[in-house]
């Protein structure tokens, strides 16, 4: 019984240490992450696997390390905003695959894409015919970018002189029941001016889902079922 409260003493503290951690790192998306940002975060899995379970292990041994891990990362992404050349040596830069219709073979080889690869990158993208594709760059986070040639891109409403409008920011007002009072604030409104849409509609805030308003004050309202 013991060993079992220890282990969830450890992986409690462990992961409230490594939420304080992620929150002091910064948000990144997974598609975002440079090489040293994934070796990071497997590393990191491994030692947290590794002291919450193993009762035996140091803990202070490991939240040390832990500390160590995440601190260089601060530290490199730092540099990394102060620095181009330390941010293209950690991050690395974009590569040209195709260039002007032209597939560049030895940057392909150098970065390990064959040509299979590269079409298949391109189908997902929905281009199904490399003779469509004017530029190609390899993205630093492993991505590869395509750009279609000028006779194979869609019309736009532009190109038409067709007149249109920018789509309105939407903010989440109500969630579920509770007021988003930043967003509420945002848009320059308050729980008064609510309380009177949502009584004009004949409608109450417990009932409510979501509910949403532009920046041209439009309200969808989306009820509970």
């Amino acid at each position: 019984m013991n060993e079992v409260l220890n282990i969830i003493y450890r992986t409690i503290l462990v992961l409230t240490i490594l939420f304080f951690l992620f929150k002091i790192m910064g948000k990144k998306q997974v598609s975002q992450m440079s090489m040293f940002d994934y070796i990071t975060g497997i590393t990191i899995g491994s030692i947290v696997a590794d002291i919450s379970l193993d009762i035996e292990k140091n803990l202070p041994a490991g939240i040390i390390c832990l500390l160590i891990y995440c601190l260089t990362d601060i530290l490199l992404s730092f540099l990394s905003l102060k620095s181009v050349k330390l941010r293209n040596f950690f991050n690395g830069k974009e590569v040209i695959l195709i260039e002007n219709g032209i597939i560049n073979r030895k940057n392909m080889a150098k970065n390990k894409i064959t040509i299979n690869i590269l079409e298949t990158e391109a189908r997902i993208n929905g281009y199904f015919n490399l003779n469509e594709i004017n530029n190609a760059i390899l993205e630093p986070n492993g991505k590869i970018s395509f750009e279609l040639k000028e006779k194979e891109k869609p019309v736009t409403k532009k190109d038409m002189q067709i007149k249109s409008e920018d789509n309105p920011i939407v903010y989440n007002i109500i969630i579920d029941g509770e007021i988003v009072n930043e967003n509420l604030h945002h848009v320059n409104k308050d729980t008064k001016w609510l309380k009177h849409e949502l009584k004009i509609r004949g409608k109450k805030r417990e009932d409510i889902l979501l509910l949403t308003l532009d920046s041209n004050d439009k309200i969808d309202i989306y009820l509970k079922k």
